[in-house]
């Protein structure tokens, strides 16, 4: 497939703006350059029926402008083998519709309109989406929805230490992790301190040993703790609902752990039968969960970037440099997939622990005054190269090696 939109291909061109009810069309036949508008529903038959009717009167291929790369649309579109998405920044749209019309009105017809404009305007500005494999389309819906389940989780637990401070702050102390199966068991046992309190000693115990605590020590120093802990309140009012609602909450932290452990083993299921998935397990730090992002974010196309500087804009972890006259000043990039982001800048974090260059490249960039997440973007920006390298050459990374690279190089960080 060509890397970008060669006009003389296409017997027409559609501009979409969509939205969840209905979508605004604005389609030009090459033949005649005359621009017809109409709205269809955002229901399958609907939009079968458009389709249907284009490849009628068309034939194929026919390029299709929206503001989208992923999404209902998108998904509806990819099934007709005729129809060629050409995916356009949103962000791009806005500032092209704020040149002609400085008051920021905004038509949805119109937008249509303004895709297909910049479409057929700028063609070597526009790539066709390309998808990749399935399972590699699998293993990237897989690592977002995952994360999102993990956010769920991390909100639950949070509202979850909220409420119990609220009526019995001591189980926030004896248990430091919340989203553990010893806390979800016995805060589902005992919701309440008074409850906690007028289980039998015996049975606290062996709550604790069937629960894999084996320090007998520490059974009985938890046990005392529970015995002699003083109420924060005694009002029934407070008690009861906050109880209530954290046995709720519970519910949620239970369901999300044992959903992610699904989606961990669907994930570990794809990792083995990918062929680049070795390229990313083999990396420092990056575990299970981050190999998978890792290697969702190079993806199984390895002309989608053309250089390590890309991916790195792409990602978001190269900076922006803005002048103007005399002034001149430096950010990160606002636009970007954040997700990807900071799937680097976690591994490059994790990464500090396993890879000894890796350590020093950190220390040393703490000692020059940067901050943790300076010095953390910094070294991940300096894997973006090394692993883009070793993904384009089909060749997993070895520490060893490039140890021995950077001392052939005189490098600073073996010094």
């Amino acid at each position: 497939m060509n890397t970008h939109l060669e006009i003389n291909q296409y017997r027409a061109f559609v501009g979409i703006d969509w939205a969840n009810d209905k979508h605004d069309i604005c389609l030009q036949d090459l033949a005649t350059n005359k621009r017809e508008f109409s709205v269809i529903k955002h229901k399958p038959k609907n939009i079968d029926t458009w389709v249907n009717n284009l490849k009628k009167r068309f034939g194929g291929p026919i390029a299709v402008a929206v503001e989208l790369s992923k999404g209902p649309i998108v998904y509806a579109l990819l099934k007709y083998d005729f129809i060629v998405l050409i995916p356009v920044n949103p962000t791009t749209l806005a500032k092209y519709r704020t040149a002609f019309k400085p008051s920021r009105a905004k038509d949805d017809p119109t937008d249509a309109e303004l895709a297909l404009e910049l479409m057929l305007r700028y063609p070597d500005k526009f790539k066709p989406l390309k998808p990749q494999s399935t399972d590699m389309r699998k293993l990237t819906y897989l690592v977002e929805q995952r994360r999102k389940l993990v956010d769920e989780k991390q909100r639950a637990v949070n509202q979850t230490i909220d409420t119990l401070k609220q009526y019995f702050p001591q189980a926030v102390e004896w248990f430091p992790k919340k989203d553990s199966r010893i806390f979800c068991r016995f805060m589902t046992r005992w919701p309440t301190l008074q409850q906690a309190q007028r289980a039998h000693k015996d049975t606290l115990e062996d709550f604790f040993r069937s629960n894999y605590v084996c320090d007998a020590q520490k059974i009985t120093k938890r046990v005392n703790a529970i015995k002699e802990a003083m109420p924060l309140t005694e009002d029934e009012a407070v008690i009861e609902t906050h109880s209530m609602f954290m046995t709720a909450l519970l519910e949620r932290i239970i369901c999300a752990m044992k959903n992610i452990k699904q989606f961990d083993h669907k994930t570990a299921e794809l990792m083995k039968i990918l062929p680049d998935a070795e390229l990313f397990t083999a990396l420092p730090g990056a575990g299970a969960c981050l190999s998978a992002r890792l290697l969702s974010a190079f993806g199984e196309q390895r002309d989608r970037f053309s250089s390590a500087q890309q991916l790195q804009q792409y990602a978001g972890i190269s900076p922006v440099t803005e002048r103007s006259g005399k002034k001149s000043w430096v950010h990160w990039r606002w636009q970007c997939p954040k997700f990807v982001r900071q799937t680097f800048i976690e591994w490059a974090s994790h990464s500090i622990y396993s890879s000894y260059w890796a350590k020093i490249f950190y220390l040393n960039k703490r000692e020059m005054g940067s901050s943790h997440q300076a010095a953390v973007r910094a070294l991940a920006f300096k894997w973006i190269r090394i692993v883009y390298r070793c993904w384009q050459d089909h060749k997993p990374y070895n520490e060893v090696r490039y140890l021995r690279a950077l001392k052939d190089r005189g490098s600073p960080l073996l010094d």
